[in-house]
């Protein structure tokens, strides 16, 4: 093989334009895709955004990412009206990403052949851009793996993914933001360039490489077309429209659950009024019923400490209220939730009025084993510490004796097998 010669020779395989031989590559495809991606990124960035703010990180115990620092700059205290907020913005957040993962493989595509290019810089500038592209490129396949992996609850990589998923996100959004604005006033003209309906209607016989670019994005020796570029939007945007409808039916209730094959745990969870999403069972954490029985007591603390007995909840006023159930990855549902109102039970242990309550499971471990709740949702009326659902008891694994449901909140911070319920005020 002969040395390579600084400036004019390239590695061989992808270093080499004549490698990629796809007609279909080039400014305008790659502008679409993008405009696609530019319209759905930044909500699932925003929603992403509000997850975290939803776990009220501020709160004692409630922080999974302590050394966010700069980062929490927006964060501000989750309301609990509407009931439904989480269970939208999460359901967006999951949906939209699933969504759009066709998009994003496209567009990788589409480009490929600049991750590639040879020498990677020629100046600093073109060196600060192939870093940017780098982190662009590797924070989205970053974001939307793990993200994707926690749905699923498959935790195979050696790092905690809250933390991992928010500083990924702040870095993934600030080379968005540069490649962006560094990057559109050319998209603007390639997609100018042609028109998007006249493409649409160009069929397979008729399709043409587009004109050669500065990127190199369009072939050197393009190969006859196998595909037309409205038969490559179509193929994606099937793609995307099948992940949607198997993954909306999670953040829905009704016959359209039954779609949601995607979902992490199936879509049926047994007979009766307690037939709805369990995240984790009492045996994965450790809760015997052995706790659960008539010996457990819940304790309060507050100026008055209270240790009650099932019964006596029972016998305290009941509420009934229908509420949204809804978790981080992306499933939800309503129920019609029975309990003792936390605000009550506040006044029971003597706590002011500006109190929160920090939350204690039977469960055995885990960052999510306790959280605290705010003054704000602890004292909306329709806050409980619930009993029964849908007229029943509560199964063990949906928290009996008693579970926390609190409107707005992320379902781990409905924390089920409470054991103990402390009132106080937080700084």
């Amino acid at each position: 093989m002969r040395a390579w010669r600084r400036g004019d020779e390239r590695p061989p395989g992808p270093f080499r334009p004549e490698f990629w031989r796809s007609p279909l590559r080039g400014p305008w495809l790659t502008s679409v895709l993008g405009l696609v991606l530019l319209a759905g990124i930044p909500i699932v960035a925003l929603t992403g955004l509000l997850s975290y703010a939803a776990y009220d990180p501020r709160l004692p115990g409630n922080d999974i990412t302590p050394e966010r620092g700069l980062l929490g700059f927006y964060l501000f205290d989750w309301p609990t009206d509407p009931a439904w907020l989480y269970r939208f913005t999460q359901g967006v957040h999951v949906v939209l990403g699933l969504t759009l993962v066709p998009v994003v493989l496209a567009k990788l595509w589409s480009v490929i052949p600049k991750l590639f290019a040879w020498p990677p810089a020629r100046s600093p500038a073109q060196l600060l851009e192939r870093a940017g592209l780098l982190l662009l490129v590797g924070g989205a396949v970053f974001q939307f793996v793990t993200g994707i992996l926690n749905i699923q609850i498959f935790y195979v990589f050696p790092f905690s993914f809250y933390p991992a998923h928010l500083y990924g996100a702040w870095i993934f959004l600030a080379a968005l933001v540069a490649h962006v604005a560094l990057k559109l006033p050319r998209a603007i003209a390639a997609l100018r360039s042609r028109d998007f309906r006249r493409e649409l209607r160009t069929g397979l016989r008729d399709t043409r490489p587009e004109p050669p670019d500065p990127d190199g994005l369009v072939p050197v020796a393009p190969a006859p077309p196998t595909m037309s570029r409205r038969g490559l939007l179509a193929f994606v945007g099937g793609g995307s429209l099948t992940m949607f409808g198997l993954s909306v039916g999670q953040t829905l209730d009704g016959p359209l659950r039954g779609t949601a094959l995607l979902a992490p745990h199936g879509r049926a969870y047994g007979p009766g009024p307690n037939d709805f999403q369990v995240n984790k069972t009492a045996a994965s954490v450790g809760v015997k019923e052995a706790e659960t029985g008539p010996g457990w007591r819940l304790t309060l603390t507050g100026p008055r400490p209270a240790r009650l007995s099932r019964a006596d909840l029972l016998a305290l006023p009941l509420y009934t209220y229908p509420l949204p159930i809804a978790c981080v990855e992306g499933w939800s549902t309503e129920q019609e939730w029975t309990g003792v109102r936390l605000a009550d039970l506040a006044r029971l242990a003597g706590a002011a009025d500006g109190d929160g309550v920090f939350v204690r499971s039977l469960q055995r471990g885990g960052v999510f084993s306790h959280a605290s709740l705010s003054a704000r949702q602890v004292n909306d009326p329709r806050s409980l510490l619930a009993l029964r659902v849908n007229g029943a008891d509560l199964s063990m694994d949906h928290g009996f004796p008693a579970r926390i449901i609190v409107p707005g909140v992320p379902g781990v911070h409905n924390t089920k097998w409470v054991r103990r319920l402390d009132f106080r005020s937080f700084p």
